[in-house]
């Protein structure tokens, strides 16, 4: 891979600058996006938790589960934005088409085959150990929900293909109005205002299903429309089976989705553990995981911009230019992680409070039960932030397989065999579940940056 051209102190700070700005540019569309869909979990924890614990707490394991198995098929699909990233930086318009193609063809796929898994999600919750109508309740919200998957993973597949040709806007745009929906469909659905009938629970999966088929509907609409991404005809003869690029997507995306998988089943294991103790507990942890979830989105985007910007430097075999891309996303978001931090150290209560009714007796105990999961969460987010943009680095150089490695050391061996201990063993309870998990966060934060910064003696450089 060859060099940038060199230049002294005096020419490298615009360059620096101007890679802030690019990064900034594509990436604050993309953490706009995920907080927007943040804010359609959020409605959805906070109206739920209206109803009470036992509902809030059976929302929290079907969702679990359905995230885990939805974000392993994303996992998959996040192939699509290197592959077509480096395509883009070899102004191979056919390439991008393939890949982007083929993301569509993979997103239906494994999507028929995740339906059969959650049907039996009542089952899995019971063999898990949770509360009997805890787990009868999340599975009947559950098999409603699932029929997301179709449209959620299509809109995934189609995000990729626009944040590769640094069309982030449209994603933005796409999801509040889908957050705006949600939170209607919520508002009528659950508790049966304006003459809707009162469905509880179960509305909320009616309207979770209702705000992904129209997020898809705007997402293929803007593909038809825009005359940048029309110019790829991603749409045209999508019957046409592309077997290479269907089997590179997979041959890449798999590591990629086993890293997503390690890191989320942590977080998955944890609430499942924090069931175990009670279901007060595993409403708080529901809660606090709500929270600091929300601030990963801003890592998450610069992680998605990265791979991008990596990914384009690398098609164009700039090796300084990914550098310069990888560090200025690690740097940015961990800057800002710190700013988060702050601000859950210091109101953790009244951030808790929006997720309860206070009418409810049982609210004073989940606010208890948080606020020191709510306080670990803010002393780990500096280490999710680095671990979230090091992985992206290193994954829109297409180095996929090590990180895996490391995911499931730090976040399985390290997370969780710490979380289990301090919880069960040093009888610190539910805060040790929590301690365990900032454990393993830390742990890849440091493997990841490592790796990235001795790219050049691993040989990850090279074309």
């Amino acid at each position: 891979m060859t060099q940038g051209a060199n230049t002294g102190a005096g020419g490298a700070f615009p360059i620096w600058r101007k890679e802030v700005r690019s990064t900034l540019v594509l990436g604050v569309p993309l953490i706009g996006a995920q907080m927007a869909q943040m804010a359609i979990n959020f409605t959805d924890t906070l109206m739920i938790g209206w109803l009470g614990a036992t509902e809030l707490a059976a929302s929290v394991i079907a969702l679990q589960l359905f995230f885990i198995v939805f974000l392993a098929g994303l996992g998959v699909l996040q192939a699509v934005m290197p592959l077509a990233s480096r395509a883009v930086g070899q102004n191979d318009v056919r390439g991008v088409r393939r890949v982007s193609r083929m993301g569509i063809w993979v997103s239906l796929i494994y999507s028929s085959v995740a339906m059969v898994v959650l049907w039996e999600s009542e089952r899995i919750f019971l063999m898990l150990g949770q509360d009997a109508d805890v787990s009868r309740i999340g599975a009947e919200y559950l098999r409603i929900v699932q029929w997301s998957m179709y449209p959620g993973l299509l809109v995934i597949a189609i995000r990729c293909f626009l944040t590769s040709i640094e069309r982030a806007g449209v994603v933005l745009w796409a999801t509040v109005i889908s957050a705006v929906l949600n939170a209607v469909l919520d508002y009528l659905l659950i508790f049966g205002h304006y003459g809707f009938p009162e469905l509880g629970i179960l509305g909320a999966g009616i309207a979770s299903v209702g705000t992904a088929f129209c997020s898809a509907a705007i997402l293929i609409a803007y593909v038809y429309i825009d005359p940048r991404s029309r110019t790829y005809e991603i749409f045209v003869r999508i019957w046409r089976a592309d077997w290479e690029a269907f089997f590179e997507i997979w041959r890449l995306g798999w590591a990629i989705s086993l890293t997503i998988v390690s890191e989320v089943g942590m977080f998955v294991a944890a609430a499942f553990m924090m069931g175990w103790i009670g279901k007060l507990e595993l409403a708080a942890h529901g809660i606090a995981a709500q929270l600091s979830g929300i601030a990963f989105m801003i890592p998450l985007g610069f992680s998605q911009a990265c791979v991008v910007r990596v990914g384009q430097a690398v098609g164009r075999q700039d090796a300084d230019a990914v550098g310069r891309s990888g560090w200025v996303a690690i740097v940015l978001s961990a800057v800002i992680a710190i700013f988060g931090a702050i601000l859950f150290v210091v109101t953790p209560e009244p951030l808790i409070s929006v997720y309860l009714d206070h009418a409810n007796a049982e609210s004073a105990t989940v606010v208890a039960l948080a606020i020191p999961m709510v306080f670990v969460a803010a002393v780990y987010m500096v280490f999710d932030s680095i671990q979230a943009v090091g992985a992206g680095v290193l994954r829109g150089m297409s180095d996929t397989r090590v990180p895996m490695l490391i995911a499931i050391m730090g976040y399985w061996v390290v997370g969780i065999g710490l979380s289990y201990v301090l919880a069960f063993k040093a009888d610190w309870g539910p805060v040790g579940i929590w301690w365990g998990l900032a454990s393993g966060l830390a742990f890849c934060s440091v493997m990841f940056l490592w790796r990235f910064h001795r790219r050049d003696q691993l040989g990850l450089m090279a074309s």
